[in-house]
C-alpha cells in the first residue's frame, strides 16, 4: 500500500498540468490621445472558423467599448477600428505514471521500475484584439488572450468572457486621463 500511495503521490508531483488559466496580455501606444475616441466599429480580421464564437467575442468586445463609453458606429465613420484576430493550436504534453517503485526509499532499496507514458493532446485557442486608429491607421491597443479550449462550448463562453473581461480592465479612456 505505501508504494502505491508513493508511486501515485510522485506521479502527481511530476505531471506536467496542462489546466491553467486564461492569459490575458495589453499594451497600447502611452502617446495616442485616447479622450478624443467616442465610436468606434467591430470587425473580424483573422477568422477562426466558428460564427458563433466570432459573433459572441464581437458582441463582447463590443459592449465592453460601450461601458467604456465609447459608441458603435460603421466603419466609415468611427473613430477607431477594432480587429478581432482568432486561431487555434493543437497542443501535446506526457503524463508518466510510475506504477511500481521496488523497495522504496527505506523499505529495502530499489526495485524494477515500471512506467506507463501518454500523451495527452488539448487545443490551445488565441484571440487578438488590435484598435486602430480609423484616419491613421496606426495600432493603439493590442491585447492578447490564450487559454486551453474545452470540448463544451458552454465553457468556452465563459473563459473568453472572463479574457475579454481582464483584458479591458483598465482601459486607456478619457476617463483615465
Amino acid at each position: 500500500m505505501k508504494r502505491l500511495l508513493t508511486a501515485m503521490l510522485v506521479s502527481l508531483l511530476l505531471a506536467p498540468s496542462i489546466a491553467r488559466a486564461v492569459e490575458v496580455s495589453r499594451d497600447w501606444d502611452r502617446t495616442y490621445n485616447f479622450a478624443r475616441v467616442h465610436t468606434f466599429a467591430v470587425k473580424i480580421g483573422t477568422s477562426w472558423g466558428d460564427q458563433l464564437s466570432e459573433s459572441r467575442i464581437m458582441n463582447q468586445v463590443s459592449q465592453e467599448l460601450t461601458e467604456k463609453g465609447w459608441r458603435p458606429a460603421s466603419e466609415s465613420t468611427a473613430d477607431v477600428l477594432v480587429v478581432l484576430h482568432g486561431s487555434t493550436d493543437t497542443k501535446h504534453t506526457l503524463e508518466t505514471f510510475y506504477n511500481t517503485w521496488g523497495g522504496g526509499w527505506g523499505w529495502g532499496g530499489w526495485g524494477p521500475v515500471t512506467a506507463t507514458t501518454t500523451v495527452k493532446e488539448f487545443v490551445v485557442g488565441t484571440l487578438v484584439v488590435d484598435i486602430f486608429d480609423a484616419k491613421t491607421h496606426k495600432l493603439g491597443f493590442r491585447g492578447t488572450a490564450t487559454d486551453e479550449l474545452s470540448p463544451k462550448p458552454e465553457k468556452n463562453v465563459k473563459k473568453v468572457d472572463k479574457a475579454i473581461e481582464k483584458m479591458f480592465k483598465d482601459f486607456p479612456t478619457a476617463s483615465r486621463d
